[in-house]
């Protein structure tokens, strides 16, 4: 499988290239989002991609959105991305990796929904006994599951610059009250939502990150990717054991193989082994074997 690193599509003007994604315009109401196969770990792009892993991310985004469009509005159109390129090279590029949405104002925050402690709000319980100013109990331990699902929004950092976590009232004084109200409400019923369907499914769902925008009337929708292994920390239920990371199907992997290597989390990265790559892409090929089917 050849991994798509960057697309190069002429057919239509180009918007943005994210850590991941490449945006073209499609009139004035829509944009083709396209998944390549670069990993960002630690908020820097990483310059060995993962093969498939578009396909995958892809994949699990529209499996999501299909399956949670009752609970809040969302960025699909329905439109097939092969039908707004021309030529077969084009085609090739969006085949299977991409999506038409509708083009929104993205919200100035991350919303970000945990389940169960770990990552940066385990290193934040530790310093403080509380994450985004949520005060939590004394004595959980790391992976434990939390006594409730919480909400702690972050900023959104440009390239190359780490996301900080905010408390809600920062939240709302970035969106407004009654947007980061909605916000937070929206995302603990998607991610209580999912996590129960993830359940079924051999998979705890520890943790992930929402993205919301507005239309021009001030609606608010879910876009971006969502409840992806880029998204989510997805861990198997029958290795789960709290008082130590489980292993998973997400890129965790790879954060942990850097974590291990002498590197101040600026770019460039360590390059990644083969076998690194490839257990890699084997994790998100297995999450959405889990999660959709074949």
């Amino acid at each position: 499988m050849t991994p798509l690193l960057r697309t190069d599509i002429k057919s239509l003007p180009f918007l943005h290239s994210g850590k991941v994604r490449d945006l073209y315009a499609v009139g004035e109401d829509t944009l083709l989002i396209v998944q390549t196969d670069r990993l960002s770990a630690f908020d820097v792009v990483l310059d060995d991609p993962i093969p498939g892993k578009g396909e995958v991310l892809t994949a699990l985004s529209d499996f999501w959105f299909q399956k949670l469009g009752h609970l809040v509005r969302n960025h699909t159109t329905g439109i097939d991305p092969e039908s707004v390129v021309s030529g077969e090279a084009e085609r090739a590029q969006v085949r299977g990796r991409a999506m038409v949405a509708r083009r929104l104002t993205p919200l100035t925050i991350e919303a970000i929904v945990r389940g169960y402690i770990i990552g940066s709000g385990w290193k934040e319980y530790q310093k403080t006994g509380a994450i985004c100013g949520i005060a939590l109990p004394a004595g959980l331990q790391e992976a434990q599951k939390l006594p409730e699902t919480i909400f702690t929004p972050s900023t959104k950092a440009p390239a190359g610059q780490h996301d900080e976590n905010i408390p809600f009232a920062e939240a709302e004084r970035r969106l407004g009250p009654g947007i980061a109200r909605e916000v937070r409400q929206a995302a603990i019923s998607l991610y209580t939502h999912a996590a129960e369907y993830a359940a079924t499914r051999g998979i705890i769902i520890a943790d992930t990150k929402f993205e919301f925008g507005t239309d021009a009337a001030g609606a608010v929708h879910l876009i971006d990717e969502i409840l992806t292994p880029d998204s989510s920390r997805f861990w198997p239920a029958s290795e789960y054991r709290v008082g130590a990371s489980p292993p998973s199907f997400d890129k965790q992997f790879v954060r942990d193989w850097l974590e291990q290597q002498p590197w101040n989390k600026k770019p460039p990265a360590p390059r990644l082994p083969a076998d690194i790559i490839a257990r890699t892409a084997e994790k998100y090929r297995e999450a959405r074997r889990r999660l959709v089917g074949a």
